[in-house]
């Protein structure tokens, strides 16, 4: 395809996947499949790669996610993004409605439900969506438009559109994308998001897009900031009006004129919140008409045209029936408490988890207790209490693994209990998906779902045995196929290349992240150097410490951990570090922070300057910096670190320390 043929599928592409975007993620009505519109999507993703200069700033492909970031910059709001006031009963609604009255005559009333989300700015220029940010303190946000390019239902255009338009909205993250999210960071032992608030505030201002676009997060526009060109009255007509531009409008929101009617409507909300997809948390009752708000006005904290109602926490009483243990991916042995069924949030939950022995001994819990669970906003329920005890003994972590019948361990100033058998049958599964995960191996086509199908078979008992896979094995599990087992041979056979640091991180030793695996693969360069390390020399690596160091020891002093090394050794695995201690390591042990703006570098080209040079870099300024990189228009940092006497370095001062 040459170049001018090339544009023109370009150009159908993309407004195809615009328009199917739409109806999907917007008016909740596909009209082809997801692996059509994924077909759509690869084929523009390979023609702009092919001609770069075929790809636009809002083109669908964004959505995948683009560079990481280094930095947010700092957005100051035209418009306030102010908050509202909370109110906690229906007297304090009907309260509102007086002091309203006693300013405008016979208002009316639109309410809403309050999505418990993040709020955000959309910009859009020409009906190009052109800059998006975070609230902030309502006055200042942070730039986000890069991560939200990714939200589906965010239009990066809008058709009709005004020479100007700025809209607010809430991003959250969908119930059934907060489990699976949940789901994936338990499988690999990370601390799980409490609730879809905190996951889609943590989604949104990841550094790196793409991973931005796997969370799978959504966004309600809520209110008119700015508009250009025309002109609307009332609220309700702003919402009817960015709903016919595209835009993913907040559901339910009716109009009413008498108070008793606002009550009936916020009891009705709050009634059906559990039947949404989305964490909702109250409801918002504002005053309709544009006019009639600027008559009221609004305190130093609050628009006094409009006020959030919030719903209550439910709390309720159930019996504990039993506790189970789950063993996870590095041993850990979890209590689970199993209860007689009760519905919480309108929805029925029978299980919570204990999370440790210190957390059953602290509240007492025994078999038989009536205890206390709260569901408040969040998808996890809670223990918070013993209500009764029944009479039994406090419970404890068995000394036996359930799934193996090791002996288990209580680790020294740790509040878990591990098995520490290697080769423990419930580890197996979780152990295959981190090692296979984005961050360890990157094994693209070898997800949670296929792993399970591979232990099922009887086709893997370890790493070792993924890269002895043939490919008509793979072929024959359900949902496969030739073409995705050539696709899952030829993604093992590119891990091999990784970096040591990404295989020393997918054994999943325990406490060891990625940044301490290439803390590792840097100072001992490769495998064998790793292997013959000891605890002394491990734990003198500025960031590991003496209780890392033994972890790592425990893992390869096991016979079983060796005997897979030498396996993947076998297979053509990569032993070595790209990047090992540097030969001048002048700055080693030195902790530099930047700040402002610099002539002749850019932030990362700096960075990898210190690094390469065996010194490290912090986002924040301590009395443990040791030196304060500024710029030009080096604000708060500057500051603090000449009150803190931390020495001040100017551009071309770092520039000869580095020479």
């Amino acid at each position: 395809m040459d170049f001018e043929q090339a544009k023109r599928r370009v150009a159908e592409l993309t407004a195809a996947l615009e328009y199917h975007s739409n109806r999907y993620y917007v008016l909740d009505d596909p009209e082809i499949d997801d692996e059509e519109y994924d077909r759509m999507m690869h084929e523009l993703i390979a023609l702009e790669e092919q001609y770069p200069e075929l790809h636009a700033e809002n083109s669908p492909t964004s959505r995948v996610g683009g560079q990481a970031l280094n930095q947010f910059e700092s957005v100051v709001h035209t418009v306030q993004m102010g908050s509202l006031q909370d109110v906690f009963s229906e007297e304090e609604i009907e309260e509102f409605d007086r002091r309203v009255r006693e300013t405008v005559p016979d208002p009316v009333y639109v309410v809403e439900p309050k999505i418990d989300g993040l709020s955000v700015s959309l910009e859009y220029r020409d009906g190009v969506f052109v800059r998006g940010s975070t609230r902030g303190d309502g006055l200042v946000g942070e730039d986000v438009t890069a991560n939200l390019r990714t939200v589906r239902s965010i239009p990066l255009k809008l058709t009709d559109a005004p020479a100007f338009i700025e809209v607010r909205g809430e991003v959250y993250m969908p119930r059934r994308s907060f489990d699976e999210l949940v789901k994936a960071q338990e499988e690999r032992e990370e601390k799980p998001f409490k609730n879809p608030r905190n996951a889609a505030a943590g989604s949104l201002r990841q550094k790196n897009p793409k991973v931005t676009a796997t969370r799978k997060l959504d966004i309600f526009v809520f209110n008119l900031q700015q508009l250009e060109g025309r002109a609307l009255t009332g609220h309700r007509e702003s919402l009817d009006y960015m709903k016919s531009l595209g835009f993913h409008v907040i559901p339910g929101y009716q109009c009413y004129r008498e108070i008793g009617d606002v009550i009936a409507r916020i009891r009705e909300i709050g009634e059906h919140r559990d039947g949404y997809g989305y964490e909702i948390d109250g409801a918002v009752v504002k005053v309709d008409d544009f006019a009639q708000r600027e008559l009221l006005g609004a305190t130093a904290k609050y628009p006094k045209w409009a006020v959030a109602f919030k719903y209550p926490p439910e709390e309720k009483a159930s019996k504990l029936l039993s506790i189970e243990i789950n063993v996870g991916r590095t041993g850990v042995l979890t209590p689970t408490a199993l209860f007689e069924p009760i519905t919480l949030a309108g929805t029925t939950v029978s299980r919570a988890t204990l999370h440790n022995q210190d957390f059953i001994d602290e509240k007492g819990i025994a078999v038989g207790d009536t205890i206390l669970v709260r569901k408040a906003g969040e998808i996890i329920p809670e223990v918070r209490a013993v209500v009764e005890h029944g009479g039994g003994e406090v419970y404890r972590i068995p000394s036996v693994c359930p799934a193996c019948g090791s002996h288990t361990v209580r680790e020294e100033d740790a509040a878990a209990v591990v098995c520490v058998n290697p080769d423990c049958p419930a580890q197996l599964l979780r152990n295959l998906i981190h090692f296979a995960s984005r961050d360890a191996m990157d094994i693209e086509g070898l997800g949670p779902a296929v792993i399970e199908a591979l232990v099922e078979h009887d086709l893997v008992h370890s790493a070792a045995d993924l890269y002895d896979l043939k490919a008509e094995q793979i072929a024959a599990l359900d949902r496969m196929g030739e073409k995705s087992a050539a696709n899952l041979i030829a993604a093992l056979e590119k891990s091999k290349a990784n970096d040591l640091s990404r295989l020393v991180f997918a054994f999943g030793i325990k406490n060891i992240g990625q940044k301490a695996a290439k803390l590792l693969a840097r100072r001992f360069g490769s495998m064998d150097g790793l292997i013959g390390a000891s605890r002394e020399e491990i734990s003198a690596i500025d960031g590991m410490g003496d209780l890392m160091a033994q972890y790592v020891r425990d893992f390869f002093d096991q016979p079983q951990s060796l005997h897979l090394i030498e396996r993947l050794k076998a297979a053509g695995l990569n032993m070595q570090a790209e990047e090992t201690e540097p030969e001048d390591a002048r700055l080693a042990g030195l902790t530099f922070v930047l700040t402002g703006t610099l002539s002749t570098m850019t932030r990362s080209e700096v960075q990898a300057i210190i690094e390469k040079l065996g010194g490290k870099t912090s986002s924040s300024i301590s009395k443990k910096t040791s030196y304060l990189l500024a710029g030009e228009d080096a604000g708060s940092k500057l500051t603090k670190a000449q009150s803190l006497d931390v020495p001040i370095l100017t551009e071309a001062e770092f520039l000869e320390m580095t020479k």
